[in-house]
């Protein structure tokens, strides 16, 4: 019970920081557009970027094709690393860095273990 519950609280944890960032991104658009051009990637994408981080999250929350969205956002998550936080001589930028590949690291963890019990792929067995 106390691992499935664990399960449960760390994909809730882990898919809020996606689902605020997505959330977010909509109300800056503007702003995202900018920053997004500023570090040399297109400001189209950002419907894309927004989608990826609220599908995904939702997904992860409610444990639905888990192993799949988790590989997929520990990619996104560790592109977003090398495009937006590459500036090593700048803590902050490290420390960012770090964030997003130690954020990749908990998805592979469930690419690997899948979202327990509490989660829809749990229901479906």
């Amino acid at each position: 019970m106390l691992r499935d519950a664990a399960e449960l609280g760390g994909r809730i944890l882990l898919s809020s920081l996606f689902v605020l960032s997505g959330l977010s991104k909509i109300g800056a658009y503007a702003a995202t557009v900018g920053y997004m051009s500023a570090m040399g990637v297109p400001g189209a994408l950002l419907p894309v970027v927004i989608a990826t981080e609220l599908l995904g999250g939702v997904a992860i929350a409610f444990g639905w094709k888990t192993r799949v969205t988790a590989f997929l956002l520990a990619g996104y998550t560790v592109l977003t690393a090398l495009l937006f936080h590459n500036n090593f001589a700048d803590q902050t930028q490290m420390i960012m860095f770090l964030k997003n590949v130690s954020i990749a690291g908990a998805f592979l963890l469930l690419t690997v273990n899948g979202a327990g019990r509490f989660s829809l792929d749990g229901k479906s067995r």
